[in-house]
């Protein structure tokens, strides 16, 4: 178990041995603690610098020994309870600017503060450990230092940000070292560059992917399986702009609710227009169109639609964090009395879709209803019902997350574990009471009422430049031979068998077959190494 996400609490005690020793023992007195934070197995310290040259790489071992010293001096840790006022003059006191930024970022009260010895003190939720003797020594380790922007905002100020690991064994410790490596060697940033299949253009601009004739093909076979799957079980697809006038989004809500992922808007003709983040309005004008009669439904539609949305530079990370990506998206409107039955369609078509690639073990959540929220009882009720029916129908396991829904209705989320452990969310199935109503969608009953279809939103992949990393790493590179961007690859023995290699390429490419014929006039042995 990771002990940096778990109840023990040992993940949150290290992160504060880090700012001890760092800035009070010593080894660097002019930094000054921001924030101290932990994500999945690895915590991360950002810190002020003043000067770049005394907090190098090297430093690490020295703050090792000044967090073994700490530890062995088995200092107690003592929780204090202070008014907001209080804590807003110790932090002023300390000139600690950034920690007031953090001090705002709480919205409860009192303050709770951690006491570590006499010396040192931190705002933090708790709970901890008695003392730091109770810290395994052999079982934490510094890992690196690297320089980060505040709150990953690249117009803010660079910090020195140190990464480490805690865990409750020296044993724990070497499984997750032996993880990391591993999963180093599955960076889908280095397999993308080295399997020549995409890259990221700086000169284009960070977080937009360009994708090689490689990848390009593979990407293209991904789709056309996707696409075919779909017409199979009913689907229909559409294509729709990428930009639309700025009123669109303000009757969908974006852009009251999602501003801040939305790229700035542009002026046409003294009209603005917002470059999209979400394909779902666009979806809901198609239904518009014309007046819908009970007959019709369910209505499924899909779209492989390029979004566009604002991240911060220092949150891109290779294909799973753009700025530009292609969802694989889909929507069903239908009556309330066919909910169950397209929910587990739609799980179906999602096992379909992700046993494909060798994903089959999943971790699956149900999220219900939130305490704001739009909708009456009775259809949320029935929502929730649908969905739970149709995990159910599924043998599917599931979590329920209370309260975890949307405010426009409940959903459930899949995560998918790849070869080496991990999980990944990328498949979601949405109820959504709200764009419906918003867009006065309407539909003629069997008693000619005009009444609102429900709606339901869901991506298999979730994004597919996401969904091609995760499998780039799950594989390791070693893609499946259907999927492969070359499946045969010709070696000629002399330069004599050339032509002979060209005419099998001819014959096997006629037969679907993608093949490549060497040219690099190497040897042999040279070109099988």
């Amino acid at each position: 178990t990771d002990s940096t996400t778990t109840s023990t609490s040992l993940g949150r005690d290290f992160r504060r041995w880090i700012g001890v020793t760092s800035c009070t023992q010593g080894v660097a007195p002019e930094c000054a603690i921001i924030r101290l934070t932990h994500i999945y197995t690895t915590i991360y310290l950002p810190l002020e610098n003043d000067d770049n040259d005394k907090n190098p790489q090297e430093d690490l071992k020295k703050i090792k020994k000044e967090m073994e010293k700490i530890i062995k001096a088995n200092l107690p840790l003592r929780r204090e309870e202070v008014s907001r006022e209080e804590a807003k003059r110790r932090i002023e006191a300390i000139n600690e600017p950034f920690k007031l930024e953090i001090l705002d970022s709480i919205k409860t009260e009192p303050i709770t503060i951690y006491h570590i010895g006499d010396e040192w003190w931190d705002l933090c939720a708790g709970p901890h450990v008695e003392s730091t003797g109770k810290l395994p020594r052999n079982a934490i380790e510094l890992q690196s230092i690297a320089g980060a922007y505040w709150r990953g905002d690249e117009k803010r100020e660079m910090l020195s940000r140190i990464y480490g690991t805690a865990w409750e064994s020296k044993d724990q410790l070497k499984r997750y070292k032996d993880l990391v490596a591993e999963a180093k060697r599955r960076d889908h940033r280095v397999l993308g560059q080295k399997l020549d299949l995409f890259s990221i253009q700086e000169d284009a601009g960070g977080g937009l992917v360009f994708w090689h004739p490689k990848g390009a093909t593979m990407r293209r076979l991904i789709e056309d399986f996707w696409k075919d799957l779909h017409v199979k079980t009913g689907y229909e697809f559409l294509y729709t702009p990428h930009v639309a006038n700025l009123d669109l989004w303000k009757t969908s809500g974006h852009f009251d609710f999602y501003k801040e992922g939305m790229f700035d808007q542009m002026d046409v003709e003294g009209d603005e227009y917002q470059i999209k983040p979400m394909n779902c309005p666009f979806h809901c004008l198609v239904y518009k169109d014309k007046l819908r009669s009970y007959r019709e439904l369910p209505i499924r539609w899909a779209e492989l639609g390029t979004v566009y949305r604002y991240e911060r530079s220092g949150t891109l990370h290779g294909l799973m964090r753009v700025r530009g990506f292609t969802q694989d998206d889909g929507h069903i409107f239908c009556l309330p009395s066919q909910l169950e039955d397209e929910i587990v369609g739609v799980l179906d078509l999602t096992e379909s879709v992700l046993s494909r690639f060798g994903f089959t073990d999943y971790e699956i959540n149900l999220s219900t209803r939130p305490e704001k929220s739009v909708g009456s009882d009775e259809i949320w009720d029935k929502a929730e019902d649908a969905l739970k029916a149709a995990l159910v129908r599924k043998g599917w396991d599931y979590e329920v997350d209370e309260g975890g829904g949307a405010f426009y209705g409940p959903k459930i989320d899949i995560k998918i574990k790849d070869a080496i452990g991990r999980t990944w969310q990328c498949s979601t199935v949405q109820c959504d009471f709200n764009l419906p109503e918003r867009f006065d969608l309407e539909y003629v009953s069997s008693e000619s009422q005009r009444l609102r279809p429900i709606m339901v939103h869901r991506a298999i992949f979730g994004s597919i430049e996401r969904f091609f990393g995760i499998l780039t790493e799950s594989t390791a590179g070693d893609f499946p031979l259907w999927l492969a961007p070359v499946q045969l690859k010709l070696l000629p023995v002399t330069e004599d068998f050339r032509e002979f290699c060209d005419q099998v390429k001819a014959k096997a490419a006629e037969k679907g077959i993608r093949v490549v014929v060497d040219q690099s006039h190497e040897r042999l042995g040279k070109q099988i190494r």
